[in-house]
């Protein structure tokens, strides 16, 4: 028996399932650099540059503890065509991993597998708290699934934020409300800038061959200052909750411009690429919590985002997958906009949005979910088109996290399968959780016409377009219940003037 164990660019934990049996005397690791993994989407530079960095610096880990090692640099077959010669070349008889974060991955290990006549271990991933046949088992027969329910049902099983077994500390389950305030009108104030990391000489060597490798992709590496190994990963953690935990909470949903990191965590990345773990994670912000007597608010809207919304959309990706990847309840097809790519736009919002993504790689949830997300839901994108930009542009982005949260998030493409209704805003949103409205050429308040938001007009218009759906649904009515405000001939200005939108939206 000889086995090959595939250690993927997400999976960088040396305690990882798929490394605790392993023999050096018989088995080997294998670590791939692909082309074809930074090219099935246009991947920002920055996304490239960090999962190889991240991986040339683990690969330092496993042969300084002796593990034999396989590293294919740069190559340009896909990883499982790069199996498949070593396999035939070292006469693999069994191929070991941890189950991939992404489907079209998983289908190609198991199709090279049986092609290959090797038996294919792959491990359950339990870096995370659930696992997928745990997930799929509470899911059962339910008719909804809710964020919610399942977040509380976590609480009670790893005791976390718990006065009991049954009761929250504080007797609440969920602090939402408490944690959407915009900043004051006079901006933010100080905030102190998350930890950033300066490139070694491997990261060096990695920003100059994904420049001379990948010239025409988006984004830039001048800026790049992401974790790239464990140690870092773990002074991020530390000085997140150390300096930014605290006014992390009510902040949250804020956004200023030219002010891309807020007082977020920045820690997204680590998490996913498993250079953290989200139970240290979880442990350090509880420690903070009980030492600082920190915000419950603030720690539970933290914590919730780990073993609630995490665990949550990576359960639903692998129960739905691979459908959920061609779902479009709405039937849209129009194409993304060209300056999703360059920033290129005369919305403030969408141009600070896009910009800073360009520049770094990163935007905050509510700017993936209620800027970008949002317009391309209103302007009747096709998801797929949304989805692969997504995937592309996001250095934290894995299909598993991605899909979900564009799909039924951002989207509702498909139709509500675990969201009550589609997360639509007009400017006055913006406006209200925001100062990018100050000095844009468009006015949030106007419906229609020159002046007018492109937001507000679509989110008319969508509203007008899906009115008899919209009404039936609780959470939605109250938006519907607005149009009778607006008269009939209005109505139809939003609409023709949504139509004109629509026609030339390269140029809005």
């Amino acid at each position: 028996m000889k086995r090959l164990v595939l250690v993927l660019g997400d999976q960088l934990d040396i305690n990882s399932s798929a490394l605790r049996s392993f023999d050096p005397t018989s088995d080997e690791v294998v670590m791939i650099e692909s082309a074809c993994e930074a090219n099935y989407v246009w991947s920002h530079k920055a996304r490239i540059a960090l999962f190889l960095s991240a991986m040339r610096h683990f690969a330092q880990v496993l042969e300084a503890r002796h593990f034999p090692l396989t590293y294919v640099k740069a190559s340009e077959l896909s990883i499982d065509q790069v199996l498949s010669a070593l396999i035939l070349q070292k006469g693999i008889t069994h191929l070991v991993c941890v189950e991939p974060g992404e489907w079209r991955l998983k289908v190609a290990l198991e199709k090279l597998a049986q092609e290959m006549n090797v038996v294919l271990v792959m491990h359950d991933d339990d870096h995370f708290y659930c696992s997928n046949p745990e997930f799929r088992e509470w899911v059962a027969d339910k008719k909804e699934l809710r964020l919610e329910y399942f977040y509380r049902y976590m609480r009670k099983k790893h005791h976390v934020l718990m006065d009991s077994e049954s009761q929250p500390l504080g007797g609440q389950w969920n602090y939402d409300e408490q944690n959407r305030k915009p900043y004051a009108k006079n901006g933010p104030g100080l905030i102190d800038p998350p930890a950033m990391f300066k490139p070694d000489e491997i990261t060096l060597e990695v920003l100059a061959f994904v420049e001379h490798q990948y010239p025409e992709h988006p984004g830039s590496l001048a800026h790049f200052a992401w974790p790239v190994t464990r140690a870092q990963a773990l002074t991020a953690l530390d000085y997140f909750v150390n300096h930014r935990l605290a006014v992390f909470g009510i902040y949250q949903d804020a956004m200023w411009k030219e002010t891309p990191f807020g007082w977020h965590s920045l820690l997204s990345s680590s998490l996913n690429l498993k250079l953290l773990n989200p139970r240290e994670v979880v442990e350090s912000v509880l420690h903070a919590h009980q030492k600082n007597t920190l915000d419950l608010s603030t720690v539970e809207g933290f914590i919730r985002q780990i073993i609630g919304w995490r665990e949550f959309v990576r359960g639903i990706y692998y129960l739905d997958m691979p459908g959920i990847a061609e779902d479009n309840f709405y039937q849209h097809q129009r194409s993304l906009p060209n300056w999703y790519w360059t920033g290129e736009t005369k919305m403030s919002c969408m141009k600070d949005a896009i910009g800073q993504t360009l520049k770094y790689g990163y935007a905050h949830h509510i700017q993936r979910l209620m800027i970008t997300g949002n317009f391309a839901l209103l302007a009747e994108v096709l998801p797929q088109q949304v989805s692969d930009w997504y995937l592309a542009v996001y250095v934290d982005a894995i299909e598993w996290v991605e899909l979900p949260n564009v799909i039924g998030m951002a989207l509702f493409a498909n139709g509500g399968r675990f969201t009550s209704k589609p997360y639509i805003a007009s400017g006055a949103y913006i406006k209200r959780m925001s100062n990018h409205c100050d000095g844009c050429r468009y006015k949030p308040d106007v419906r229609y016409g020159d002046q007018a938001c492109p937001v507000t007009t679509l989110y008319w218009n969508f509203l007008i377009k899906h009115q008899a759906a919209l009404s039936q649904n609780p959470r939605s009515r109250l938006m519907t219940a607005n149009l009778s405000k607006i008269s009939l001939d209005d109505q139809k200005h939003i609409q023709i003037h949504a139509v004109d939108i629509l026609n030339k939206i390269d140029f809005i």
